[in-house]
């Protein structure tokens, strides 16, 4: 029997976050990830896909406000090493401002075409181009998709995100 795409994404964060568990999230991490892990790797290639799939498959993102499509995909849980998962679907926009209590690590996936599924395109995600981009604990933004449109994927410590007005 074979996994569903859900529990296949599950089984890929996991096997990520177990490699960020108890780590310091700062620049330096950002760093090994982009390295280890990012554009043209088979873990950033294979958490592309599966984003895209569940947008397409209507699993994730599944609420609209503002013009940013989003949803929380997965909770903090032992499963996934303390960390909650959100994907959020932007394009040249800039989202509610909020903290990072513990910190937060994006993963930038530009997406180009009319579907908005195929991977590929210019946008940045505060600057950042396809690749990780990390916050410190205490960190703020007023996220902003610039150039196109992009899904993010963010692994927030312990769910822990504060919106401020």
């Amino acid at each position: 029997m074979s996994k569903s795409l859900q529990e296949t994404f599950v089984d890929r964060v996991a096997r990520l976050t177990a490699t960020l568990a108890g780590r310091p999230l700062d620049d330096a991490l950002a760093v090994e990830l982009n390295q280890r892990c990012g554009p043209g790797s088979v873990d950033y290639e294979s958490l592309a896909e599966a984003c895209r799939d569940g947008v397409a498959e209507g699993w994730m993102c599944q609420r609209e406000g503002g013009g940013i499509r989003y949803g929380r995909v997965l909770k903090a849980a032992a499963a996934t090493h303390g960390f909650s998962v959100d994907v959020v679907d932007m394009a040249d926009i800039a989202g509610p401002h909020h903290v990072h209590p513990n910190g937060e690590i994006d993963l930038v996936m530009p997406l180009a075409g009319p579907d908005g599924v195929e991977a590929g395109g210019d946008a940045r995600f505060d600057g950042q181009a396809a690749g990780w981009k990390v916050y410190g604990p205490g960190s703020a933004h007023r996220p902003t998709v610039t150039g196109g449109r992009a899904l993010v994927l963010y692994l927030l410590p312990e769910g822990a995100i504060e919106f401020t007005r």
